[in-house]
């Protein structure tokens, strides 16, 4: 955590390399010395759309990750929910980079997709290389740590795919569809929280335990042998049974030695000290929060916390009404897939109002660098709305970045870095 002052100035600034060095200044700074909180907007809900919100060239950029043979057509790699995060690891800084990503012939990461790869680099400058996974498996991808594929590998005590993780299809074995992964650090041991995708034989969360390094191998978590983490959501989208269907997007919370579970419609539980279930296992508890009327659907949960404060940062699409008015409503047609922030002065709450923190850059997660700069990925949805379009899907998909700015002590928001 990065408890330092700021002036205006460094504020803005909060980069490295290419994009400039974070400067802290001593003293105790006042309200003037940050950037000002806007207005809330009414009726609660109304989607933020000025556009000092949006990623520009100026405060954001898309990650040069090292190609793998399927990308070298697009000349970058195609991924969705990019996940970055830096930590600090026998003493030496390392960043490491995920997302859902897409199988060579394929327009989209479902039904099935390619597993999870893993890129690192010692600097948000890169180089961005693939985990070296070649003395974990010398025939398979470099960089896949994880896939459905490897249940091959599965022997008595150790189980690296659980039986529900796999393609439920008929025809070809294809692996299932793992989305939004996220890499932690903790203990002294890799984790890796994703979530199965509806072409999975069970829809939901779940947690792979590194016993190497960063590389693997990895296996299932005992919590997950038999299914996801939590209850069945009565929730299910259309076409999805919803005798399989569980909460999805999970994601890790630690601090000091323990650690949370972070899922979607408001659901929390802490870890047992083993790291290989949640407490308690069924009826989670709820984040407080201070829902729309009427909520929409929202997903991509991810906690931080930064400044002494506990961040919220949930994903929902800004819906375009047939007045033109844009808002984050069940209704409408999709626009923008925004991320939205909440602040607490405890993990579970209870949290402020939500605020439009950064336009289309909806199921991210912010993270600290090594400097102290605090930052937010995005990816451009390609799958509905404003970056679906021709002329701009070719744009979607990336391993964006984008600059955050606090507005202090008093103000306690972040948003994407707006213009000076």
């Amino acid at each position: 955590m990065f408890d330092a002052q700021v002036n205006r100035r460094s504020a803005l600034i909060g980069g490295v390399g290419a994009l400039g060095a974070a400067t802290v200044l001593p003293g105790i700074a006042s309200a003037q010395d940050y950037p000002p909180n806007w207005p809330e907007l009414e009726p609660y809900g109304t989607a933020d759309q000025r556009d000092d919100l949006k990623m520009r060239d100026d405060n954001s950029r898309v990650l040069d990750l090292e190609l793998r043979p399927r990308d070298e057509e697009l000349g970058r790699v195609w991924i969705r929910d990019t996940y970055v995060n830096h930590f600090v690891v026998d003493g030496e800084s390392v960043y490491v980079a995920t997302g859902t990503t897409r199988p060579d012939g394929a327009e989209a990461a479902n039904a099935y997709n390619d597993g999870i790869f893993v890129w690192t680099a010692a600097s948000l400058d890169g180089p961005w290389k693939l985990v070296d996974t070649t003395g974990i498996r010398p025939d398979a991808e470099k960089g896949k740590v994880w896939s459905p594929e490897f249940v091959t590998e599965n022997e008595p005590g150790r189980t690296v795919v659980a039986p529900w993780q796999t393609y439920w299809g008929e025809g070809e074995n294809k692996g299932g569809a793992a989305w939004a992964p996220e890499v932690h650090h903790f203990r002294g041991t890799w984790f890796i929280v994703a979530c199965m995708g509806d072409s999975s034989r069970k829809v939901g969360s779940f947690m792979l335990r590194s016993e190497g390094g960063l590389a693997g191998p990895y296996r299932v978590v005992t919590g997950n042998l038999e299914k996801p983490f939590g209850d069945l959501n009565p929730g299910a989208p259309d076409g999805v049974d919803p005798e399989r269907y569980y909460h999805i997007d999970g994601g890790l919370y630690t601090e000091g030695d323990r650690a949370w579970l972070v899922l979607h419609n408001d659901l929390y539980a802490e870890f047992q000290d083993d790291m290989e279930d949640i407490v308690p296992k069924t009826n989670l508890p709820l984040f407080q929060q201070q829902r729309y009327d009427p909520e929409p659907y929202i997903e991509g949960a991810y906690v931080t916390k930064y400044q002494g404060k506990y961040w919220l940062v949930q994903s929902v699409w800004n819906m375009k009404g047939p007045n033109g008015r844009q808002a984050y409503t069940p209704d409408g047609t999709k626009f923008q897939y925004d991320a939205v922030i909440a602040v607490a002065d405890r993990f579970e709450g209870p949290y402020s109002k939500r605020w439009t923190a950064g336009i289309g850059a909806g199921h991210n997660n912010l993270f600290v660098d090594a400097d102290g700069a605090l930052w937010a990925t995005f990816f451009r949805n390609p799958a509905a709305g404003y970056w679906s379009t021709p002329g701009r899907k070719e744009n979607a998909a990336v391993a964006g970045i984008v600059r955050m700015e606090w507005t202090g002590p008093t103000g306690n928001r972040v948003y994407v870095q707006r213009r000076a």
